[in-house]
């Protein structure tokens, strides 16, 4: 991972800056594809593994219970996505299921989080190993959360995530629950990300909505919270 050297304030006061050690490698985006199903499981499961570790920092003190602060957010989000003008076929079964799930943030713990992990803020090394970089949106929450973003790793590789849902649970089973959480922060995602995306022109509002109707597609519209890309560990029933 990428190592903090420095901080502090340049230019008259007027900006900061953040100094890192430098982690080689090739970004994760392009090397992966290009490698093996195995190769790419085998990197997906370091992937879990990593984030487990980082979600055994526990979060400072002080938060609103995650529930309150997350229902929040979804209110917000759903309430953005209805007035930015820009409608997604679909958005209505992902919002119902938004709605029909926000119990399942009742009594969710806090931990560190790296805020933005999916493989694109990863790298291939040279000795073939993942490394983790941008650590700029470090932040702390539900440490299932961190799997909001995992649609752009199953967009390039279906093993690679599944591999990082293995690794992250130490090759036990994984809940149930997981899959259900999973879905709805993937969910919530979907529906930030097009008004997140406005400011930033219509090429990258039509990268969201690709994406979302991807989404849609993996969740059949939200009917299921099993995502079709994912595969069962190897030696599963």
């Amino acid at each position: 991972m990428s190592r903090p050297i420095d901080f502090g304030v340049c230019h008259d006061g007027s900006q900061v800056f953040s100094l890192f050690t430098w982690v080689p490698g090739e970004d994760a985006r392009d090397a992966i594809p290009l490698l093996d199903s195995e190769e790419q499981y085998r990197l997906g499961v370091q992937a879990g593994q990593y984030l487990c570790k980082m979600h055994r920092i526990p979060a400072e003190s002080g938060f609103d219970t995650w529930a309150v602060y997350y229902n929040s957010k979804m209110d917000r989000y759903i309430k953005n996505y209805k007035n930015c003008g820009i409608r997604l076929a679909g958005a209505e079964n992902i919002i119902r299921y938004m709605e029909e799930h926000r119990y399942l943030l009742d009594a969710r713990p806090r931990s560190f989080q790296h805020g933005d992990y999916h493989v694109g803020n990863m790298v291939v090394t040279p000795e073939g190993d993942l490394g983790i970089i941008d650590f700029n949106r470090a932040d702390s929450g539900d440490p299932w959360e961190e799997f909001n973003r995992i649609t752009w790793d199953a967009a390039i590789s279906p093993w690679f995530a599944s591999g990082r849902i293995h690794g992250y649970f130490q090759g036990g089973e994984v809940p149930d629950s997981f899959f259900r959480l999973m879905a709805l922060y993937i969910a919530s995602n979907q529906i930030s990300s097009i008004h997140w995306a406005i400011p930033f022109g219509e090429q990258e509002v039509g990268v969201m909505l690709n994406q979302a109707q991807e989404v849609l597609n993996w969740y059949e519209g939200f009917q299921t919270h099993m995502p079709n890309w994912y595969k069962p560990m190897p030696g599963s029933t």
